[in-house]
């Protein structure tokens, strides 16, 4: 029995635990039987309780940090990003503007395309996947796998893969479309032209944006837009640019599309109604391109404008391109033409500078008279040339040249038949005449708007050149070519030497003396319209813009004028260069001119030509230049003006 005295009293007063009796009796058996200390047995309850307690608080504080984290510090950020998860924005194409001639003829139009776009962020992560969607996408599009792969890590977050899907590529990829993460089909519309080669740099063409283009309007356009890079295109790009809409589409967690809103609705770009007259345009470059075909030449440009307010009837440059290859992004095609030795993408109607040789003869007859150096009625004897006093070498004068021997000659005659002596002498002075010299002549040319950009509304336009004595002295460096000499007055009198000008400088410059001088900026842009209405709205008329006017007296335009008609008729004037217009179904004024140019030491010339008709009340100035045309086909100056003769007559035929 057991005795709760003595040991069980100890035992209540804490001496001693009863599983310490067990425990001793246990660990004194182990310690016979095994060996094993006592002490091996004797594990603290509490310690492993302890290490998770303190465990479990340390998890708890640090998901509490991680939820301050994600609610406070990053939830307005998280929050946006959840929502740009859960809306994806598509813009809504729209419609650019199209162009149309005087006629309302229509010269572009936009065709209807599908493009297969990828964007880089939503491929799949997983190698394996990711070239599972690459080999199928490349399958479909009948492309090697490694080439499209490498054009995606090329290119940006979003590009373009394939453009202009054909029928069976569009239906395959509409079908497989779910099974293509990072890929989409987007509608788009392309840019077509209607007989690009007659109108290609006037109208030029679109490219794909660029960064810094992009970067000035985000919101106006995205990386997968073209804008105007040349031409009407580029100049007016903001009337002509589409404003895309936007919709919003509504996703769940799994991508699945839960709902679709128009955020905004697309407006269509605003078109442009041109004074052009596409059927002329077409009628002259095919005059233009068999004549050069017949005497072997290359470059030709021309200008048409209406006298009566600057509108651009016509401007083309020859050679020319299709800008229907920019449109189709034919890679090859493009590098074509930039590898071209005859530069088809240089437009000389706007940017060529050319001397113009005799055209420069009335500019300096309006001079004289302005500057009442010479009669109009006064004759000059020409005998075939001019013998210039050399002051320091008296037996070594200066000969000049005339084209034939004129005889006793007037004004009026002296530009009916390019009589070179007559112009200079009232140039450059001989004997007792007095000549106007390079400021005057420099100071009427510019009046007229030559050294200087016309204005016309295309990118690109040259200046010209009009020498003096302070530009050769900075443009050359030995020290004799620096020196202005009498000689250098001379050539310019005729216009050869230094002096540069474009096809449209020259036709702008007879526009003033056709309609009684009045000098206008060339205008390309007739109206803004909206077609998207019906009837079409007109939005803007362009109004007329004159640079000059009352600069020139009007009696000595009128002599003037009188000599270019005279040109043409060949009263008192034999041998006038512009007979062959003289049968056209309405009366005309021409002025002619042949400059000489030297190309890989070989003597060429640049053949030219300008009329105003019908001359009483002119409506249209037509110049031409054929360039680098060999001696040998030089007759009497008859290279171009055929060409002119038989657009004029056309022209002139059809609208009667």
């Amino acid at each position: 029995m057991f005795n709760f005295s003595g040991k069980g009293k100890n035992y209540f007063k804490g001496e001693i635990e009863p599983h310490e009796v067990l425990l001793d009796k246990l660990a004194k058996r182990q310690e016979e039987r095994w060996g094993i200390s006592e002490r091996k047995l004797e594990v603290p309850i509490l310690r492993p309780l302890q290490v998770i307690f303190y465990f479990s608080i340390m998890f708890i504080f640090i998901l509490f940090l991680r939820t301050f984290q994600l609610q406070v510090v990053e939830g307005k950020y998280l929050s946006s990003q959840a929502q740009a998860n859960r809306y994806v924005f598509h813009k809504i194409q729209a419609q650019r503007g199209v162009i149309y001639d005087r006629h309302f003829q229509q010269l572009v139009y936009n065709q209807e395309i599908f493009n297969l776009v990828c964007e880089k962020n939503k491929l799949p992560k997983e190698e394996f996947e990711r070239e599972k969607v690459l080999a199928l996408v490349a399958q479909i599009l009948k492309k090697n796998k490694e080439e499209l792969q490498k054009k995606i890590e090329e290119g940006g977050e979003t590009f373009l893969v394939a453009e202009n899907l054909d029928h069976k590529s569009l239906i395959i990829l509409e079908t497989k479309i779910k099974e293509l993460p990072g890929f989409e089909i987007l509608r788009s519309l392309r840019r077509n032209y209607f007989e690009g080669e007659y109108f290609s740099h006037l109208l030029g063409y679109l490219g794909k944006i660029d960064k810094e283009e992009l970067e000035k309007e985000p919101e106006m356009y995205s990386t997968l837009d073209y804008v105007g890079k040349a031409g009407i295109e580029k100049s007016f790009e903001k009337i002509l640019r589409k404003t895309p809409g936007k919709t919003r589409i509504e996703r769940d967690a799994l991508g699945n599309v839960i709902s679709q809103e128009v955020i905004s609705f697309p407006k269509t770009g605003k078109s442009l109604v041109l004074w052009l007259d596409a059927s002329l345009q077409k009628k002259i470059y095919e005059l233009l391109q068999k004549r050069l075909q017949e005497i072997g030449s290359k470059k030709a440009a021309a200008v048409a404008l209406n006298p009566q307010n600057g509108g651009v009837v016509a401007l083309l440059s020859i050679p020319s391109y299709n800008n229907n290859i920019f449109s189709s992004g034919d890679i090859e095609q493009i590098s074509g033409l930039l590898r071209d030795k005859n530069e088809p993408l240089f437009n000389r109607a706007i940017a060529g500078e050319y001397v113009m040789g005799s055209l420069i003869k009335p500019l300096i007859a309006l001079a004289a008279l302005e500057e009442k150096i010479i009669d109009p009625l006064k004759k000059i004897n020409c005998l075939g040339q001019i013998v210039i006093p050399n002051p320091w070498e008296p037996t070594l004068p200066t000969i000049k040249k005339d084209w034939k021997t004129h005889g006793w000659t007037d004004l009026k005659k002296a530009i009916a038949e390019s009589c070179n002596v007559y112009f200079y002498t009232v140039g450059g002075g001989l004997g007792e005449q007095v000549g106007l010299g390079v400021r005057k002549i420099k100071h009427y040319l510019e009046l007229f708007g030559w050294g200087q950009p016309t204005g016309i509304d295309l990118f690109g336009e040259a200046t010209g050149l009009i020498p003096d004595p302070e530009w050769k002295a900075s443009y050359f460096k030995d020290p004799q070519d620096k020196i202005w000499r009498d000689g250098d007055t001379y050539n310019l009198s005729i216009g050869q030497g230094f002096i540069l000008a474009s096809p449209l400088q020259i036709a702008t410059v007879f526009s003033a003396i056709a309609n009684g001088g009045i000098l206008y900026q060339p205008q390309l842009i007739q109206q803004v319209v909206d077609t998207s209405t019906n009837p079409i709205k007109i939005i803007e008329e362009i109004k007329p813009k004159i640079i000059r006017e009352n600069f020139i007296d009007s009696q000595n335009l009128r002599i003037v004028r009188e000599g270019m008609r005279q040109a043409v008729t060949g009263e008192n004037s034999p041998s006038a260069t512009a007979k062959l217009l003289d049968d056209l179904p309405v009366s005309a004024g021409a002025k002619t001119g042949t400059a000489e140019v030297w190309k890989e030491k070989k003597k060429m010339y640049h053949t030219w030509v300008t009329v105003f008709a019908p001359y009483e009340n002119p409506e249209i100035v037509l110049t031409l230049v054929i360039e680098d045309v060999r001696e040998r086909e030089i007759e009497h100056q008859l290279t171009v003006l055929p060409v002119a003769k038989e657009i004029l007559d056309w022209y002139f035929r059809k609208t009667e």
